[in-house]
């Protein structure tokens, strides 16, 4: 029997402690939170300092009873849940249902699961620290406080279901006012001139940039007439050639932000995904002869920050495999920005010796690609700065000045293992371009001008990496939130994905508007960061959470009290659409799902019927001859299938061109590959022998979407 009991939230980071532990520990997992507040009722004692009536979750009897059997015949109990606010109050709740002595030091923490971490953190337990406990239940407290009340006037108001939440509605407010933002944009015209010269080297291409050594914008056609008139016979020489050396140092190791953002980046993961991948790369995976082992450190972290120790080991791993020039000659330090906490290291792999490739055998595809992910970018991190040899060449014509830029890199330094990625989609600045080689006074031959015409674009729609980034950046609840935060607005149906872009609904901007007028703080930027900082200093035991928690209930009461009495019946009427249903008759109505828009019966529910909405893409199926159209199919993955379904069950999963192939009449499709785009026959059969057209996977969108309305009965 061991003489130790070690509890942890979850079976793998069990299994992965106990390797290290030895014999006389055992590790059991508590799966997650074992009490919370009754989903009944709001379970707060308002009248009485706020205090929360906790209740044991549903199907954790079973796993609360092991435990306290377990506890009773150990000599000591240690809990070594996560270490954050979260970890903390799991760790709490169940010295609370254990009966532990509250002045026994049984709280091990480790920002990693290596053994030397594990080994380490047991040698100095601590007790329970309750200013985090109470930041974390300050926080379940405003939640509860905000969504069990203010949902329900929403349901009565509006329309039932709704829900709001103190930071949800700000991020959906976020996304609505961008919305706006975009509509409201009026674009203006604005003209480049390009002037292009044929040289024996190669071609140099030099863009206008104003008069006189003036920076000028040209506005219009009129404006470029004049100056293509202005250049007509006149002399191009090159005035200066400006030759510099750059270095671009490397991006940070990950926080919980920047890793959501960049892997919804590079990798097209959801915040929620990257967490959930993060997490099992934490918590310990069978790595061949090694057993379980956590691959990464702690993935809920603001800091920046790194240990001298994994400093010491990547740098030596750099300097073996890339050699001298690539290590800086002190180890990189870089800044956690103001308000982070910074309990925590970074994200980085608990041993650059495991690169990806040696680890990939033993990861799902999802598991590797993160880890490579966090690995480069850690490695990148302590290497040396790239530097970009960058040629610019002054142009005069006359009155007029033009000019050509161009960077090579001369020394790739850390853009040897990885380069950031960003959010839009314009062309990275350290992309080579080629300028053959030119002198000053040199003269030109005569130019190819080539004007273009193009007009200022509005504000992009938030991708999911921006809005992590905005919120981050404006101090809208905290990395660990953002994930569920996003979830939770999608599932709602105030905001849908379009392209990987946030779009608000109807309802989404009805329940913002709703908000503004008679929650305004609720919905407010700066309160809710402000809201934020003040939880951050209950943590820090600056702040008596009680005290808070008052005076944000008593703003929040009369705001609720004058919404009651003025608010008025918010009608939404469903947009009405040409398409007829065949079974009633009936003209069928646009609906919100969860998975998007749908079509369906506005006689439900005497009438069932659903459609999906579905986009033609001008090719006819080489089966039935019917339309084929823009599907969705398993996990929203975009297909191509016959109109005439389920009679026919044509499907394609690659864009069809809308024409055909000469051999066999079969569409020809878009094959994308690394960012490359081939068109191929979706004929393979008969083109490379075998290989059948992909059949339905019998989760299609018409097949859901009767789902929904069906589920609402």
């Amino acid at each position: 029997m061991a003489d130790y009991l070690v509890i942890v939230e979850s079976p793998a980071k069990a299994k992965t402690i106990e390797k290290y532990l030895g014999k006389r520990y055992s590790v059991k997992a508590s799966m997650g939170h074992v009490r919370d507040l009754p989903k009944s009722k709001l379970g707060v004692d308002v009248e009485h300092g706020f205090q929360p009536h906790y209740i044991t979750i549903r199907g954790k009897g079973d796993v609360i009873k092991a435990l306290r059997s377990a506890s009773k015949k150990a000599k000591r109990v240690y809990l070594a849940a996560d270490p954050d606010r979260e970890g903390e109050a799991i760790a709490w709740h169940l010295a609370q249902l254990l009966e532990l002595d509250p002045n026994e030091s049984c709280r091990v923490v480790f920002h990693e699961i290596t053994k030397d971490a594990v080994k380490d953190a047991f040698t100095e337990p601590r007790k329970l620290n309750m200013d985090l406990i109470n930041a974390q239940q300050t926080r379940r407290i405003l939640d509860r406080l905000v969504g069990y009340r203010l949902s329900p006037l929403l349901w009565r108001k509006v329309k039932k279901g709704l829900s709001a939440g103190r930071v949800q509605s700000v991020a959906v407010r976020l996304i609505v006012d961008r919305e706006r933002e975009i509509r409201a944009f009026v674009p203006e015209e604005y003209w480049t001139v390009d002037a292009m010269f044929v040289l024996d080297e190669g071609v140099l291409t030099a863009r206008f940039v104003g008069y006189d050594h003036e920076k000028t914008s040209l506005p219009n056609r009129e404006a470029v007439d004049e100056l293509l008139s202005s250049l007509q016979g006149v002399p191009f020489q090159v005035e200066k050639v400006k030759r510099s050396e750059r270095k671009r140092n490397p991006s940070a190791p990950f926080t919980t932000s920047s890793l959501q953002q960049e892997a919804a980046r590079k990798l097209g993961f959801r915040a929620y995904k990257t967490m959930s991948v993060a997490q099992q790369l934490y918590e310990g995976l069978e790595v061949g002869a090694e057993g379980s082992v956590g691959l990464i450190t702690y993935m809920r972290t603001d800091s920046t920050r790194i240990s001298e120790t994994a400093q010491a080991e990547a740098r030596a791993f750099i300097r073996d495999r890339y050699g001298a020039p690539y290590v800086p000659e002190t180890a990189r330090q870089y800044q956690t920005k103001s308000g982070a906490q910074d309990a925590h290291e970074g994200i980085r792999p608990t041993s650059v010796a495991r690169d990806p490739e040696s680890v990939k055998p033993f990861l799902s595809k999802d598991q590797y690609r993160l880890y490579k992910l966090i690995w480069e970018r850690f490695v990148a991190s302590q290497m040396t700065p790239a530097v970009m040899d960058t040629t610019t060449v002054d142009i005069q014509a006359g009155r007029a000045s033009f000019r050509a830029t161009g960077s090579v890199l001369k020394f790739p330094g850390f853009m040897a293992v990885y380069t950031e990625g960003t959010d839009d989609q314009s062309t990275d600045e350290d992309t080579a371009k080629f300028l053959p080689p030119v002198r000053d006074g040199q003269a030109l031959p005569d130019p190819d001008l080539k004007p273009e015409q193009h007009f200022t674009q509005p504000p992009p729609r938030y991708s999911e990496s921006s809005l992590v980034k905005t919120m981050e950046e404006l101090g809208i609840g905290r990395p660990s939130t953002y994930a569920p935060t996003i979830d939770t607005i999608l599932k709602r149906g105030y905001v849908v994905l379009e392209q990987k872009r946030f779009v608000p609904t109807e309802l989404g901007e009805i329940v913002v508007d709703l908000l503004k007028e008679n929650f305004h703080q609720l919905i407010d930027v700066d309160f809710t960061a402000r809201l934020e900082k003040e939880l951050d200093e209950v943590e820090d035991g600056e702040v008596d959470w009680v005290k808070l928690l008052a005076e944000f209930n008593a703003s929040f009461e009369a705001d609720l009290e004058k919404a009651e009495k003025t608010l008025e019946h918010v009608h939404i009427e469903d947009e009405v659409s040409d398409v007829v249903c065949e079974k009633c008759g009936r003209n069928m109505v646009y609906k919100q799902g969860r998975f998007g828009k749908f079509l369906a019966c506005p006689g439900f529910p005497e009438c069932r019927n659903t459609k999906p909405i579905t986009k033609e893409v001008g090719v006819s199926c080489p089966k039935c001859g019917k339309p084929l159209v823009e599907r969705k199919g398993k996990k929203r993955k975009v297909f191509y299938g016959c109109s005439g379904y389920p009679e026919c069950d044509y499907v394609l999963w690659n864009r069809p061109t809308g024409a055909l192939c000469p051999t066999c009449s079969h569409p020809l499709v878009e094959k994308r590959s690394k960012g490359t785009v081939t068109i191929v026959c979706s004929n393979e059969a008969a083109h490379a022998g075998g290989g059948q057209p992909p059949q339905d996977d019998g989760n299609s969108e018409d097949v859901r979407a009767r789902e929904q309305v069906e589920a609402k009965s």
